[in-house]
């Protein structure tokens, strides 16, 4: 069966997540142009496929404005992990706020559908468990990670406002926590945090009691979800896309110092500020629309990203290049763990 070429701009395309859908999108026949400013993404993601006529790599800040002639577009632009995201929070709200509006106005000359990657932050600390897409979600404004939570509230209520009132064809994606490989070392991400100190023996770092949850869904899981959201018909979203497997975040540290086979100890730190107390998507939505539901255990997909990050300690090969941020400040190459995503 003949593929429909057709040509895709990935926003954030050389990030964790960005990397693994440019990699699908190729591999499935089609062209693809990967945006990305490289403030938290790295070019080792996406460096096999350079060489190839169908991609290309545009170094471009999303909050600029775009050019494209496309037919679809990922939009994934924005750190993810609070470390990054809180370095510079004005610089992420533009991200969020006029980087949606760039994508959107692109969208919009050229008519290519749009599928924007937002998160289950926007549910903040939820009430309601687990969260449905109904859910309107409880989210302090005036919180250090607003930037980040607030900001793609906002990026979704303009994604709305362009279909209601330009005909955009637009898509929302709840992504809810996502781990596997291509996880950057030091982006101080609660998965990989866990892994690098297992397989270095040291105390492995828990925020507060450890009795918070977490869902988290292996990348190739959300990398589905991705491209079903976008080629489904009639159905625009919002729409949760995550592993409802749920565990406490003591039980994960547990899992992962099991499977490593780590010597480490267990440390308790205080718990940031608003950080969520449960976090489970429900999928049911995702089921009956896109014949979605993932399909790795978290025992499986931790066993494969443990094996990514295994010869990366063990070479001691971790690239760690110097990240500069938009406002001129390096970033530490170890920041320390700072919240849970």
């Amino acid at each position: 069966m003949s593929v429909d070429k057709k040509t895709f701009l990935v926003t954030g395309g050389a990030g964790f997540i960005g990397s693994h859908l440019c990699d699908a999108l190729h591999s499935a026949g089609h062209e693809v142009i990967c945006l990305d400013n490289f403030f938290t993404g790295s070019k080792s993601n996406i460096r096999h496929l350079l060489g190839s006529e169908r991609f290309e790599l545009v170094r471009q800040d999303v909050n600029d404005p775009l050019s494209f002639e496309v037919d679809e577009i990922y939009h994934l632009a924005c750190p993810a992990s609070p470390y990054y995201y809180q370095i510079d929070p004005v610089q992420t709200i533009k991200t969020n706020v006029q980087g949606m509006i760039n994508v959107l106005e692109l969208a919009r000359r050229v008519g290519a559908r749009v599928v924007h990657a937002s998160t289950s932050e926007v549910y903040g600390d939820p009430t309601v468990h687990p969260q449905t897409e109904e859910y309107r979600g409880n989210v302090n404004v005036l919180s250090s990670r607003a930037c980040y939570d607030e900001g793609k509230r906002c990026a979704e209520t303009i994604c709305m406002d362009y279909r209601r009132q330009y005909g955009v064809d637009v898509r929302i994606a709840r992504i809810f926590n996502t781990y596997g490989p291509r996880m950057a070392i030091n982006d101080g991400r609660v998965v990989s945090n866990f892994i690098v100190q297992a397989l270095q023996n040291k105390e492995i770092t828990v925020f507060g009691d450890g009795s918070q949850t977490r869902s988290f869904q292996y990348v190739t899981d959300l990398i589905r979800g991705l491209l079903a959201l976008m080629a489904a018909e009639g159905f625009y979203g919002p729409v949760n896309l995550g592993n409802p497997e749920e565990m406490t975040m003591l039980a994960y540290a547990q899992l992962i110092r099991k499977l490593v086979g780590s010597r480490s100890s267990i440390t308790f730190l205080p718990l940031p500020p608003d950080d969520p107390r449960q976090r489970r998507p429900d999928i049911r939505l995702a089921s009956e629309r896109l014949h979605w539901n993932p399909q790795v255990s978290v025992n499986e997909g931790m066993r494969k990203t443990i094996e990514y990050f295994r010869p990366l300690i063990d070479q001691q090969r971790v690239d760690q290049p110097r990240i500069l941020n938009p406002i001129g400040k390096h970033v530490p190459a170890h920041p320390s763990p700072n919240g849970i995503l």
